[in-house]
C-alpha cells in the first residue's frame, strides 16, 4: 500500500485530467447558435487571450529571475519545481478560462431551449475549469513528492511558483474586469440610460472578457494556490507527526476528494436531466457539493484509521468541511438576504446612505467567519497540533474540483446573458440567463468567503511551517521586534488594497473618457447604424491592468526579505501573523460589502423601489460602482497576499539566514 499512498497524488491528478477532456468535449459538442452569437464570442476569446498573453510576458520574465536567483543560492532543483509550479498554475488558469469564454455562447443557445439545458453547459463550462485546478495542482505537487522522496524544500518552491502566478492572476485580472464594469456601467447605464450589456455600449466587450480574466482565470489561481498550500504545509507538519504516513495522507485524503467532486459533477448533470421542468438551479449545485462532501466524509473516516490508526484526523478535516460550508452560508446571508432588501431600501435616501450601510454590513459579517474560524483552530490544535490546523485547510479545500465548478459557472452565465442581449436574442433567453447569472452572483460571493476562510487556514499552516524551518520557538508579542513587525504587517493588507484600488480608478477614469468620446465623436453610435470601437476599450483595459498590476505583487514579495534584513527572522514572523490577521479582516469585509452593493442593485432591478431607471437604482448603480473594485479586485486579492508572503518567508528566509546570521 506504500507505493499507492506515495503515487495517490499523481493517480488521482491523472484520473482527474482524462475526466477533464471529457468535460470539455462534452461542452464543445453543443451547438453555439447563429452567426452574431459567435462573432460576439469569438471577440471575448480573442480579447481575454490576448490579455493573458500580455500578463505572461511580464511574468515569465519575474518567473525567470526569481528562478535563477533560487538555482543559484539553493539549488536548480528548487528552480525547477518553482517553474514547474507556476508553468501549471499558468496552464490550468489558461485552459481553464479557454473553455469558459468557448461556454457563453452555448449557454445562450441552450438558453433558447430551456433553463436547464442552459445550466448544464454553463456548469461544464464551470466544472472544466474547477477539475482543471484540482487535477493539475495535485498532479503537480504528487509528482514532486514522489520523485524527490518528500522533499520539503524542493516542495516549498513548487508551493512559491503557483502563488507567483496566483498574485498575478488575481490583480491583473481584477483590474482589468472592473475598470472595464466601471466605465460600462457609470457611462451606459448611469449617464446614457442604455441597458447593462447593450451593443451600442464600446466597453461591453471588454467587461464580458473582465468577467473571465478576472472571475475564472483569477480566481482559478486563487484556489490553485489555496489548494497546493494547503497539502504541502499539511504534508510537512505531518511528517513531524505521524512521520512518512503523515506526510502522505493529505495527498491520499485530497486524492480521493477528487474522486468524489467527479462524482458529484456527474449527479448535478444527472439532477439536471431529471428536473429540467421544475428547475431550482441553486438546490441541484447545492445538492452536488453536499453529495461529494458526504462521500469525502466516508471515505476519510476509513482513511484516518487505516493510515494513521486515529480518527482524530477524520474529526478535524470533517470540522474544516463544515465550517467551510458555514462561511459559505454566512456569506450567502449577508450578500443576498435580508440585509440586502434593507440596503435596497436605504437607497430611497441617496447613494450616501447606501454606502454607509454597504459599509456596515461588509465590518458586521467578519464576526461569525472569524469566530468559526478561531473555534476550527483551537479544536484542531488541541486534537493534533499544527498538523491540525492544516488538515483543516486541507478539509475545506479536499472537493475544490466541484466547488470552483460553482463558482465558474457564474461568469459563464453573465457572458451568455450578454451574448442573449448583443445578439437580440428572444426576450425569455436572457430572463433565463439572468435566472442563471442571479444565482452565479451568490454562488461567486459564497466562493470568495470559502476562498477567504480556506485562504487564512492554509495561511495559520504555513505561519507553522515558517517557525519549524526558522527553528522559531515561539512568538512573544513583548519582543520590539515581533511587535515591529506584526505592526508593519497589518498595514500591508492596506497598502497593497490601495494600489490595487487605485490602479481600478485609474483604468477605469481613462475608459470612462473613451466610452464618452466615441459615443459624442462617432455617429450612428445610439442609433445602432455603427458599430462602437470595442477593440479600443479593450485595449484601455489591458494596459492599464499591465501597468498597475506588477507594483502590488512585488509588495507580497520582499516585504517579508526587507523586513528580514532590516530587522529579523522573528520580526517577519510578526509581520506574516500582522498580515494574516488585518488581511482577514480587510478581505471579508471588502468582499461582503461589494457584494451586498451589486444584489441590492439586481435586487432594485426586479422592479422594487421603483426598478430601474428610479433614484433607487440610480444610488444602487454608484453603490454597486464602488463595490466593484472592493470584490474583485482588492479583496480577494488579500488572499493571496497572505499565502504569498508565507510561502516566500518559508522559502527565501532559511536561504538568508545562511548569509546574514
Amino acid at each position: 500500500m506504500g507505493n499507492i499512498t506515495h503515487l495517490s497524488g499523481v493517480i488521482a491528478g491523472v484520473i482527474g485530467i482524462i475526466f477533464t477532456f471529457f468535460l470539455t468535449f462534452k461542452v464543445l459538442d453543443q451547438d453555439q447558435g447563429n452567426e452574431e452569437m459567435k462573432k460576439i464570442s469569438k471577440a471575448i476569446q480573442i480579447g481575454a487571450r490576448a490579455f493573458l498573453f500580455s500578463e505572461y510576458k511580464i511574468l515569465y520574465v519575474i518567473l525567470g529571475i526569481f528562478a535563477l536567483i533560487l538555482g543559484v543560492s539553493n539549488s536548480w532543483e528548487m528552480s525547477l519545481s518553482f517553474l514547474f509550479g507556476a508553468t501549471l498554475s499558468v496552464l490550468s488558469g489558461f485552459f481553464g478560462m479557454s473553455i469558459a469564454t468557448k461556454s457563453n455562447n452555448r449557454t445562450a443557445q441552450a438558453a433558447s431551449s430551456s433553463i436547464g439545458a442552459a445550466l448544464k453547459v454553463a456548469f461544464n463550462g464551470g466544472a472544466v475549469m474547477g477539475m482543471t485546478v484540482s487535477s493539475l495542482g495535485l498532479f503537480g505537487l504528487g509528482s514532486v513528492y514522489f520523485i524527490t522522496g518528500g522533499n520539503n524544500i524542493i516542495m516549498s518552491g513548487y508551493a512559491m511558483g503557483a502563488s507567483f502566478v496566483a498574485l498575478f492572476a488575481r490583480v491583473g485580472g481584477g483590474i482589468f474586469t472592473k475598470a472595464a464594469d466601471v466605465g460600462a456601467d457609470l457611462v451606459g447605464k448611469t449617464e446614457a440610460g442604455i441597458p447593462e450589456d447593450d451593443p451600442r455600449n464600446p466597453a461591453t466587450i471588454a467587461d464580458n472578457v473582465g468577467d473571465n480574466v478576472g472571475d475564472v482565470a483569477g480566481m482559478g489561481a486563487d484556489l490553485y494556490e489555496s489548494y497546493v498550500g494547503s497539502i504541502f504545509s499539511a504534508s510537512v507538519l505531518g511528517a513531524l507527526v505521524f512521520s512518512t504516513k503523515g506526510a502522505v495522507f493529505p495527498f491520499v485524503v485530497t486524492s480521493f476528494g477528487l474522486f468524489s467532486a467527479i462524482i458529484g459533477i456527474i449527479l448535478v448533470n444527472f439532477f439536471i436531466k431529471n428536473n429540467n421542468k421544475s428547475l431550482d438551479p441553486s438546490k441541484i449545485l447545492h445538492r452536488g457539493t453536499y453529495v461529494s462532501n458526504f462521500l469525502q466524509l466516508i471515505f476519510v473516516f476509513i482513511m484516518s484509521k487505516i493510515i494513521l490508526d486515529s480518527f482524530k484526523p477524520f474529526i478535524i478535516i470533517s470540522l474544516g468541511m463544515l465550517i467551510g460550508i458555514i462561511i459559505g452560508k454566512v456569506t450567502e446571508y449577508y450578500t443576498a438576504k435580508e440585509p440586502i432588501k434593507k440596503l435596497a431600501n436605504s437607497s430611497t435616501s441617496g447613494a450616501a446612505t447606501l454606502i454607509i450601510n454597504g459599509v456596515a454590513i461588509g465590518m458586521e459579517s467578519t464576526a461569525v467567519p472569524v469566530l468559526l474560524i478561531s473555534f476550527g483552530t483551537i479544536i484542531s490544535f488541541n486534537f493534533l497540533g499544527l498538523f491540525g490546523i492544516a488538515l483543516a485547510a486541507v478539509g475545506m479545500l479536499s472537493t475544490l474540483g466541484i466547488t470552483l465548478a460553482i463558482d465558474a459557472y457564474g461568469p459563464i452565465a453573465d457572458n451568455a446573458g450578454g451574448i442573449a442581449q448583443m445578439a437580440a436574442m428572444p426576450s425569455y433567453v436572457r430572463e433565463r440567463t439572468d435566472q442563471l447569472d442571479a444565482v452565479g452572483n451568490t454562488t461567486a460571493a459564497i466562493g470568495k468567503g470559502f476562498a477567504i476562510g480556506s485562504a487564512t487556514l492554509t495561511a495559520l499552516a504555513l505561519f507553522a511551517s515558517y517557525t519549524q524551518v526558522t527553528g522559531i520557538s515561539s512568538v512573544d508579542l513583548t519582543d520590539s521586534y515581533v511587535f515591529i513587525g506584526a505592526l508593519i504587517g497589518a498595514m500591508l493588507p492596506f497598502l497593497f488594497s490601495s494600489l490595487a484600488m487605485n490602479a481600478v480608478g485609474d483604468s477605469a477614469n481613462l475608459m470612462v473618457k473613451e466610452v464618452r468620446r466615441q459615443f459624442n465623436e462617432i455617429p450612428g453610435i445610439m442609433e445602432n447604424e455603427t458599430d462602437p470601437d470595442y477593440a479600443k476599450c479593450v485595449e484601455i483595459a489591458t494596459n492599464g491592468a499591465l501597468r498597475k498590476m506588477t507594483l502590488p505583487s512585488l509588495l507580497a514579495v520582499f516585504s517579508p526579505i526587507i523586513v528580514f534584513i532590516v530587522l529579523n527572522e522573528v520580526a517577519v514572523a510578526g509581520m506574516l501573523a500582522g498580515t494574516t490577521v488585518s488581511g482577514v479582516m480587510l478581505a471579508i469585509f471588502m468582499s461582503n460589502s461589494g457584494g451586498a452593493w451589486d444584489n441590492a442593485k439586481k435586487y432594485i432591478e426586479t422592479g422594487t423601489h421603483g426598478g430601474k431607471g428610479s433614484m433607487a437604482h440610480k444610488a444602487s448603480v454608484i453603490g454597486d460602482t464602488v463595490g466593484d473594485p472592493f470584490k474583485d479586485t482588492a479583496g480577494p486579492a488579500i488572499n493571496i497576499l497572505i499565502k504569498l508572503m508565507s510561502i516566500v518567508s518559508i522559502v527565501v528566509v532559511p536561504i538568508l539566514m545562511k548569509f546574514f546570521n
